[in-house]
């Protein structure tokens, strides 16, 4: 039996059709009929029913197409482990990241942590912190970096850092002593306020507002890097956490201001894991020692 047969098989039962199936895997029409009838000439066993110009998986089709995506599977890690074998690689640990962090905490911290662990070979996924206790009780994942702090009991959780939310604005054309002071009021009635880009804070802080400044203007911008460009191109303020924007406002390209309505509310981050061993332990530390330096 021919892995090919087997990857032909797969595409065509999801497909159900031969022409989309020889498209997506870049071969000819006859050549997927070919694979498939060879297939089903070693197997002993038809998988498609034929009717005019239609297919469909024949109820033996359908019970070994879960099996084959499995095999195909189970080929797949196979193959992926063996060449992190051939590059020196000896372990793997999988993190998920939520995208509100991924930009602030990877660049600083992956180049050092993977200098000093040559032997893992490190996985990054970007997930929303919502999924991210699901993937590590699911074992998908080694750990994670969350918004959110665990609520079953089989995950630990551990805070990282507090991060505080500030009121970021476009950048004006004055600089810090000259510039006249912003009023945080004033802002909200004559622009866009961007909101829901982050898990925690939104609710509460929207009815706050509008309870202080009727009639704002809100725009939902899902993702806090999207809210964080749009206010850089002036359309709009937003709320962010302070690790979000700490470099943009280093460099002059946004600026916060003074928030007296009311007190701001302070975000933790979190670390996920089923236990706390030397990678999560020492991760935790290298983001530590950025936030708390």
């Amino acid at each position: 039996m021919e892995l090919a047969w087997l990857k032909t098989f797969v595409d065509a039962a999801e497909t159900l059709n031969f022409r989309k199936t020889a498209e997506r895997l870049l071969m000819s029409q006859p050549n997927v009929t070919v694979h498939i009838r060879l297939l089903e000439a070693n197997l002993g066993v038809l998988l498609f029913k034929r009717s005019k110009n239609r297919v469909m998986l024949t109820e033996a089709g359908k019970r070994f197409k879960r099996d084959a995506e499995k095999i195909l599977a189970q080929m797949d890690e196979s193959v992926a482990d063996l060449l992190a074998f051939a590059q020196g690689y000896r372990n793997t640990w999988t993190l998920a990241i939520s995208p509100l962090m991924a930009e602030t905490i990877l660049p600083y911290i992956l180049k050092s942590f993977t200098r000093d662990h040559p032997d893992v070979e490190l996985v990054i996924r970007i997930e929303e912190s919502e999924r991210i206790e699901e993937l590590v009780e699911a074992g998908e994942v080694s750990a994670g970096i969350s918004a959110l702090p665990a609520v079953r009991r089989n995950i630990l959780h551990e805070a990282v850092y507090d991060d505080p939310i500030l009121f970021v604005l476009p950048r004006d054309a004055y600089d810090d002593e000259t510039g006249p002071a912003v009023s945080a009021e004033a802002a909200l009635r004559t622009s866009y306020l961007f909101t829901h880009h982050h898990p925690v804070f939104w609710e509460e802080l929207l009815v706050k507002l509008r309870i202080r400044v009727p009639g704002i203007r809100t725009m939902k911008v899902t993702q806090a890097y999207i809210a964080k460009r749009f206010i850089q191109e002036g359309l709009g303020v937003s709320f962010l956490p302070r690790s979000m924007v700490r470099r943009e406002m280093i460099e002059g390209r946004l600026m916060d201001a003074h928030f007296d309505l009311f007190p701001l509310p302070v975000v933790s981050i979190y670390m996920l894991a089923k236990e706390m061993g030397e990678l999560e332990q020492d991760f935790l530390k290298r983001i530590q020692a950025v936030y708390f330096s």
